[in-house]
């Protein structure tokens, strides 16, 4: 490559070498959170709304991505289903389950949801819509409040048809109670959006009972995935190089790149054409 080629070549090959390093530090460490406190909430990221998980369970809070998460329900969490009319949708009298309790309890995680998030105070506007599309697991998964005078009620269920819909108020912070039926891996498809048009869709992973917990993970890159809208929000990450290879960018540094390689080629050739050379 002539000098003056590889001159200007030089800074191109740095950036797509930049660009594809940053891939590598873009995505967090896998984690499971077996106990504590955690919320699924919105936020906004670089001017985008997002969905969340706030990890508060070591010495300072983390937002993280549900894809980099696992909620582990240990057997700590197992119980049985009471002998009370009132439960009779959790399954039959007896039976096991596994609950994560609206009221927090040693030894299981307490995850909740909230809207509090600072940098969305002035979107939430009359609340926030949270959706269930779906659930994929060896059970079923019911979410429930104990209302106000004891009795259970419902928010979702996988024994509903999809999609199912709440409204959470802005500045809320709330707790349930969510009971899965059988133990393994489950894929919660779920969606935070607010009435301008602002929405995210996110897959909660949660591992039941024993067995390791990062089947999860694999449970969930075998489904179909969330939805068009977080594939999209992703491929977009990908496209700025905050997840993934930055395509984009790497097609137009090899553009470039030809470019510079071609042009003193096609030069050398017009001075031979002008001298008469062959």
């Amino acid at each position: 490559m002539p000098r003056l080629t590889r001159a200007l070549a030089a800074p191109v090959v740095a950036v797509l070498a930049a660009l594809m390093l940053g891939q590598h530090t873009a995505h967090a460490a896998p984690v499971v959170v077996a106990d504590g406190h955690v919320d699924l909430g919105p936020r906004l990221v670089e001017g985008d709304w997002v969905v969340q998980i706030r990890d508060d369970t070591g010495e300072e809070p983390v937002w993280r991505e549900p894809s980099d998460v696992v909620i582990q329900v240990a057997d700590a969490a197992k119980n049985t289903v009471p002998d009370d009319p009132a439960y009779a949708f959790l399954g039959a009298a007896g039976s096991d389950i596994w609950v994560l309790p609206q009221v927090q309890a040693q030894g299981v995680v307490w995850p909740g949801w909230n809207t509090q998030d600072p940098s969305i105070r002035d979107l939430a506007g009359r609340g926030v819509d949270w959706r269930l599309h779906g659930v994929s697991g060896p059970g079923r998964f019911e979410l429930f409040l104990n209302g106000s005078f004891g009795a259970p009620e419902t928010v979702f269920s996988s024994r509903r048809p999809y999609p199912q819909q709440t409204g959470v108020e802005p500045g809320t912070h709330a707790h349930g109670n969510w009971v899965f039926t059988a133990p393994g891996a489950y894929s919660l498809d779920v969606e935070m959006a607010t009435a301008d048009g602002r929405s995210d869709r996110a897959t909660l992973k949660v591992h039941v009972g024993p067995g390791d917990p990062a089947a999860a993970f694999a449970a969930v890159e075998r489904s179909a995935g969330p939805s068009s809208t977080s594939a999209a929000r992703q491929a977009g990450a990908a496209g700025e190089g905050s997840s993934g290879t930055p395509w984009g960018w790497v097609a137009l540094a090899a553009v470039l790149v030809a470019g510079l390689i071609a042009t003193p080629l096609l030069a050398a050739r017009s001075r031979r054409a002008a001298r008469g050379d062959r």
